[in-house]
């Protein structure tokens, strides 16, 4: 029986780690191959538009990792915005620690470099944050907060985790995650009441 090839598989994965790490521009198709191990062969096979299409598929896959992380959390704790934002900024945090402060997020480091070049990524990118931050709103929502709230609160929450995880890879720490999950804290009790 014929193995099904993986390198599709491989090629995104490493398309999202190097994205991550480089950015889209300084990241070069035959980087991509390199890293994924995969058949240069393969590559137009898998992905006949290019660079492009690859970008596509792997900000797709992102955000459904994100989303499931974000859902995860959210089902551990059910009803209790507090430690859900803690748990969101300790998921972010162990993160950064285990990439050694080298990954920032996909979507960011993609929006900062192609918003203005390629229309269709940025669509893309754009409904992943809006994607993930309705994660995030329903379960505020869930927590008793009204609606127009739970959105305000969310973006914020994602604009703070973003920007932490911007800072905490200048500086090597984690330390701004904390400093955020407590100020965000305060803000749910705010919000919850």
């Amino acid at each position: 029986m014929v193995r099904k090839s993986d390198a599709r598989a491989r090629a995104i994965a490493a398309a999202v780690k190097l994205f991550r790490i480089q950015g889209y521009a300084a990241t070069g198709l035959t980087q991509i191959l390199e890293e994924s191990g995969a058949p240069k062969g393969s590559f137009y096979f898998h992905f006949p538009r290019g660079k492009t299409q690859l970008a596509e598929e792997a900000i797709d896959g992102y955000v459904a990792e994100r989303i499931a992380v974000f859902r995860s959390i959210s089902a551990d704790t059910t009803g209790d915005p507090q430690q859900f934002v803690i748990r969101l900024f300790k998921a972010f945090a162990d993160e950064m620690r285990a990439s050694d402060f080298r990954y920032g997020c996909l979507m960011q480091n993609l929006a900062n470099e192609l918003a203005t070049m390629d229309a269709e990524l940025a669509q893309r990118i754009a409904r992943g944050f809006a994607d993930s931050t309705e994660v995030i709103a329903e379960h505020f929502r869930g927590c008793g907060f009204a609606p127009a709230r739970a959105s305000s609160s969310a973006a914020a929450l994602v604009a703070a985790l973003e920007g932490a995880r911007t800072i905490a890879r200048l500086e090597r720490t984690p330390t701004i995650f904390e400093a955020l999950a407590e100020v965000s804290c305060r803000g749910c009790h705010a919000a919850a009441s």
